[in-house]
């Protein structure tokens, strides 16, 4: 079996269609299908079955496609690396965040890290939900990914920079506005601008919540959390969000008010890699300059 062969196949399980990959490869169906077959011949075992829809691995094939997925991603980090420690403090850093993580957490930190090292390139993934993120840094060449830490994903290190506690966004003129701070009962039957029920950060909003026998409802959604900070300045809800660095500054000139919950078990966000002793020094220093400016913006 070959490297390719081990590649096709990868690329064949993701996409359930030998067809969809020779159109991404620019290769017949039967290529592809050569590849497979050839991995077949060598492990003696059906590595796919075809289903009316296009294929689906076999028990086998899952088994090989997880190692096989693993070693190729780590390889393709590790001869990048290679050449980035080849070239010395040259090369590049790659990123991948949330859609407001470069805003809040790193807009600084990019500034020192540019001036410090201006022939280092800089590239950010932007991805839609910390589990996307893990989904990147596994199968790229991605460096770091920014995230909410969460339970142990298999391959992936979680590296824990600050613990954000919660606060109650809500415009000026809300009876909840003046409030020094509010306690869960406060919170009972609260309407609530949510973010999306699969995020990290509203599965352990609720979380928080349930250990303290509190009840939200909900009648708005958002994806992220400047837009819920937008509404609820707007005065068309109230939202719990994180208290993201910085963000107490620019709250007062404006019609937003933060109420401190402090009862509420904090938010911890971070860094994930695959290993983070084979990190790039380019990389490990990006990475240390953010938790450094990251941490210096927390209360």
């Amino acid at each position: 079996m070959t490297l390719d062969d081990l590649r096709v196949f990868v690329a064949v399980c993701r996409a359930g269609s030998l067809s969809a990959v020779a159109r991404d490869l620019g290769c017949t169906q039967s290529a592809v299908s050569q590849h497979v077959k050839r991995l077949e011949r060598e492990t003696g075992v059906s590595l796919l079955e075809r289903r009316p829809r296009g294929v689906v691995p076999t028990a086998a094939g899952r088994v090989l496609e997880a190692a096989a997925a693993d070693g190729i991603a780590g390889l393709d980090l590790a001869l990048r690396r290679l050449r980035d420690l080849a070239g010395g403090e040259t090369g590049s850093v790659r990123v991948a965040t949330g859609a407001t993580t470069v805003r809040h957490f790193m807009a600084d930190a990019i500034v020192d890290f540019r001036r410090r090292h201006p022939e280092v390139s800089l590239e950010f993934r932007t991805e839609g939900s910390s589990r996307a993120c893990f989904d990147a840094l596994t199968d790229s060449d991605l460096d770091l990914a920014w995230i909410t830490l969460g339970p142990p994903v298999r391959g992936i290190e979680q590296r824990p920079v600050a613990e954000l506690s919660w606060v109650l966004a809500v415009g000026a003129d809300d009876p909840l506005a003046d409030r020094a701070a509010l306690l869960p009962g406060d919170l009972a039957d609260l309407r609530l601008i949510r973010l999306p029920p699969n995020s990290t950060s509203a599965a352990q909003l609720d979380a928080a919540c349930a250990e303290l026998g509190v009840r939200f409802g909900s009648d708005t959604s958002v994806a992220d959390w400047d837009t819920a900070l937008l509404l609820a300045e707007l005065g068309l809800g109230r939202a719990v969000v994180p208290a993201l660095p910085g963000l107490r500054d620019t709250a007062p000139g404006a019609g937003l008010r933060l109420v401190p919950i402090p009862a509420l078990r904090p938010l911890a966000v971070g860094w994930a890699v695959r290993h983070w002793d084979a990190l790039t020094p380019p990389a490990r220093t990006f990475a240390d300059t953010v938790a450094a400016r990251c941490r210096a913006a927390l209360p």
